[in-house]
């Protein structure tokens, strides 16, 4: 069995987004612009933008925060958004969610131009994606990353590999699925309405679980010899820790899985760390796009 570490293939590919943006900067006196706009004081949300900050000034981005009230209107979010749409020193947007009830999340994610959706939540990139032409979109950061270790497990090309995906998200599961069929893979979208789910587990050789519910997937779900890429991070009492602690663990049953699966992504320290990854992957790409360089999605 193979344990896949998610953190070491993100930080190659962080150092090649630093060497790729300094080398940006130095012919063409481009540096990457990462905007990213929080609404509310979230303390999750928080969290991730502080790392998302941190990591792309590491990479040798430009990178800022609009901290905005969680009262703001929907208006001035806009407003904002607009704004920095039409800014040409600014060349990924991101709007971290969940947004407040009162602001439509829909419309605030669609209002981010395209050419810098580095979240790849915008329709257009999800058209991109969904009609095969991966290399043109912006695809969204998580399944873009789960894709990574799949690949440093089973190759480029998965023809002949069966795929199930659990969860069917426009965010990981639907994107997924579509990735998984521009690499030639057959590929089943399960979720929480599919008959024996744990039947349809049992016959693909790679599982990816993004369900959102903890170590729902069992090991005897795992087909012997299957890659298990768990995307779930789902926090939850452990009292051997001390009172009122608690501890991170994925859809997957990871002791079971790991007893049957060749391959297997951690929670934490598997698909967790390619997320931030290929947000600055994405936004080096966008950057190479505005100076007239040819950046693959």
């Amino acid at each position: 069995m193979t344990k896949i570490d998610g953190k070491t293939i993100a930080e190659k590919v962080i150092a090649d987004v630093t060497r790729d943006t300094a080398e940006l900067k130095a012919q063409t006196g481009v540096t990457p612009g990462l905007s990213v706009v929080i609404v509310g004081d979230d303390p999750a949300s928080q969290v991730y933008v502080a790392s998302k900050g941190r990591k792309a000034e590491a990479c040798g981005f430009n990178a800022e925060t609009h901290r905005l009230p969680a009262d703001v209107s929907e208006a001035d979010l806009i407003a904002l958004i607009d704004r920095l749409n039409a800014d040409p020193a600014v060349h990924g947007i991101l709007v971290q969610l969940p947004l407040p009830d009162h602001i439509d999340e829909r419309r605030a994610t669609q209002r981010v131009d395209a050419a810098k959706d580095v979240d790849g939540f915008s329709y257009i990139n999800i058209g991109k994606l969904t009609a095969g032409h991966v290399d043109d979109a912006f695809v969204p950061c998580t399944p873009a990353g789960a894709m990574i270790l799949l690949r440093s497990v089973l190759g480029d090309d998965l023809s002949g590999k069966t795929a199930i995906v659990i969860g069917r998200s426009n965010i990981v599961g639907k994107p997924m699925g579509a990735l998984l069929l521009a690499a030639n893979a057959t590929v089943t979208t399960a979720h929480s309405r599919t008959p024996d789910l744990a039947a349809a587990c049992r016959r693909a050789d790679i599982v990816v679980a993004a369900v959102g519910r903890p170590q729902m997937v069992r090991g005897d779900w795992i087909k012997p010899g299957a890659v298990v890429i768990d995307v779930g991070v789902n926090r939850i009492d452990a009292p051997e820790r001390g009172e009122g602690k608690t501890r991170l663990v994925g859809d997957v049953a990871f002791d079971e899985a790991e007893a049957v699966a060749a391959a297997i992504t951690p929670v934490p320290g598997g698909v967790g760390p390619m997320t931030i990854a290929m947000l600055m992957t994405n936004t080096l790409t966008a950057a190479q796009r505005a100076a007239g360089r040819a950046g693959g999605g």
